[in-house]
């Protein structure tokens, strides 16, 4: 049988095998009145994924490929950004259609948006800017330019500081984004591939050097280095507990999540969780890490970091989030071009030694997915 024809029948199975679960589960989850926009590269779309019905609504066609999605609550819309041509799509979740699109004059990096949900930071690459998109009018507010070809930034969680990596010169520059002005560039260790603030307080810069397998910590208002923590791994994915206390890492190197006590500036464990572990979600109790060379996700109990399950989701996982109510973990899978549905209390109704949990769905959303955001409506 052809590979493609194989593909479609395993997919069939797989669906028929979670309808059936779902018909005979003990209890069952209820909608998520919202959508699931899920960014396809291979299609140049986004998915509209109703979370009512759980199947696609709308292919919203784009004129480059996406790779960040972006939701705003407090204005009904969604903002996808297509880092070739440099613009964010503004598209609306009340008829999914495209609204308005802002060119932001060359390549673009990565978005962020600001904690008090006023503005968009856009990281472009040519010309070396971090550029601040005003939402209630949709355009450029502001843009700073930055001193050498940026990797990676991040917002302080006031929304006062900002933090952006350079390779070249392997340093990080500090913004304060209300002047917006660059006011300190310090050095930064070998190869700072990502940047966080520490989580509330924002007094700390947290430095994955990947392949230095190190954490440098450096201090907000000196600049100074405080300290450098060697890592088992290449530190490539990080997610933070809410209350900033924990920051967890996954890397190239160990089957393995790393916590790290940021408060504390030290490793605090090393965790076996599945194999190649990357992308990660936390939840208030749960810890999810996708394992793109397995085909599944190891999920964690936050409290005490034990391996709880192990979830086989589709081929390629690459990226995780959760319904703002935390009933659903929606998992994009970016070679077999689905979005894998996990009902989170499943995981709490599992029995003592069992290390498997199903999946509630599986739905197909295109060619090469790589994230997603949901939206109430």
């Amino acid at each position: 049988m052809p590979d493609f024809r194989r593909n479609m029948t395993t997919r069939r199975s797989f669906l028929a095998g979670s309808a059936s679960a779902l018909a005979c589960g003990r209890r069952r989850g209820t909608a998520f009145p919202g959508y699931a926009f899920v960014a396809n590269q291979g299609e140049r779309s986004v998915a509209a994924v109703d979370l009512t019905r759980f199947s696609v609504e709308r292919q919203i066609r784009l004129e480059a490929a996406p790779s960040d999605v972006m939701a705003d609550a407090k204005r009904s819309f969604v903002y996808a950004l297509t880092p070739q041509n440099g613009a964010v799509s503004a598209i609306a979740t009340t008829d999914l259609a495209v609204k308005r699109k802002l060119s932001l004059g060359g390549p673009a990096v990565s978005m962020r948006m600001a904690p008090d949900g006023g503005s968009l930071w856009v990281m472009c690459r040519s010309p070396h800017a971090l550029v601040r998109v005003a939402l209630d009018r949709f355009e450029s507010a502001s843009r700073l330019k930055l001193p050498a070809a940026p990797e990676a930034f991040d917002l302080s969680h006031d929304g006062s500081l900002g933090v952006v990596s350079f390779l070249e010169t392997r340093s990080v520059a500090l913004i304060d984004l209300v002047k917006p002005v660059v006011t300190n560039v310090v050095p930064a260790g070998e190869d700072p591939r990502a940047v966080l603030f520490r989580s509330p307080d924002g007094r700390q810069i947290l430095v994955g050097n990947r392949s230095a397998r190190m954490l440098t910590i450096l201090d907000v208002k000196t600049g100074a280095t405080l300290v450098r923590l060697p890592l088992p791994i290449e530190p490539e994915h990080f997610c933070v507990k809410a209350d900033g206390g924990q920051v967890f890492i996954t890397g190239k190197g160990m089957d393995a999540v790393v916590v790290v006590h940021p408060y504390q500036t030290e490793v605090a464990e090393t965790v076996l969780a599945g194999k190649a572990p990357g992308a990660m979600a936390i939840s208030p109790d749960f810890l999810f890490a996708a394992n793109p060379e397995s085909g599944d996700v190891t999920v964690l109990e936050v409290r005490t970091r034990n391996a709880l399950a192990a979830i086989a989701v589709g081929r390629e996982p690459c990226f995780i989030t959760f319904t703002p109510d935390y009933q659903y973990a929606l998992v994009v899978n970016h070679r077999s071009g689905d979005l894998a549905v996990i009902r989170v209390r499943a995981l709490t109704e599992l029995q003592p030694r069992t290390k498997t949990a199903p999946l509630f769905t599986m739905i197909p959303v295109g060619s090469e997915p790589v994230s997603a955001a949901v939206a109430a409506v």
